[in-house]
């Protein structure tokens, strides 16, 4: 009999641990080795379980999923990581790619359909869905926003206004300007508050 394929879990729910374990376990050749609340305890113990494939959410008490990907891909740089969230902006796909993952599935995704992309990823394939591809295509095709420009929109999401903006990035009330311009150009909005709309929806800024 071939090995097992070791997986860890990481989501801060329990009954979502409880959950995909369920559904993972009854595949003869799966066996989950270690189910965690948080990203520091997936980082704690990635090294002692050394599993085949980890299922991250993104939305997690302390540090973010994102963050927990960096530090497991430092750990080991061939760790395959599959984000499981029910996050769905283009944004949250893209920086979850670019972070290390392999795949990005959606909490609303079919069991088996889960099944085969864990397999996959142990394959060493990477596991996009028709809707998640879309969404990263959609991405490419329009202008992106800078760092500075998410920093803008973060603030727009505080109720900030541009003199109070400009003051807290230490910069002119008039480049604060240009940036709120460039962002509504670059979102396809009218105002401020669709901006922030979009920038949410998206995955671009999140509200804590």
């Amino acid at each position: 009999m071939s090995e097992l394929m070791r997986i860890m879990c990481v989501d801060d729910h329990l009954l979502v641990r409880e959950g995909i374990a369920l559904v993972l376990e009854r595949q003869a050749d799966i066996q989950v080795v270690s189910s965690v609340a948080s990203g520091e305890e997936a980082v704690e113990r990635y090294p002692e379980v050394r599993p085949d494939v980890v299922l991250m959410d993104l939305q997690l008490g302390g540090i973010s999923g994102l963050e927990a990907i960096k530090r497991l891909r430092a750990i080991d740089p061939s760790a395959h990581i599959v984000v499981l969230t029910v996050m769905q902006g283009d944004e949250d796909i893209f920086r979850a790619l670019q972070a290390g993952a392999i795949a990005y599935v959606l909490k609303d995704t079919l069991s088996h359909d889960l099944v085969r992309v864990v397999r996959e990823v142990h394959a060493g394939r990477r596991a996009l869905g028709a809707t998640v591809a879309a969404k990263l295509t959609e991405r490419a095709s329009g202008p992106t926003l800078s760092a500075r420009e998410i920093e803008v929109v973060e603030l727009m999401s505080q109720g900030m206004r541009n003199k109070e903006v400009a003051a807290s990035l230490g910069i002119t009330e008039r480049t604060a300007e240009v940036h709120v311009r460039n962002i509504l150009t670059k979102l396809s909005v009218k105002d401020r508050t669709a901006a922030v709309s979009v920038a949410i929806r998206r995955g671009i800024i999140h509200l804590h």
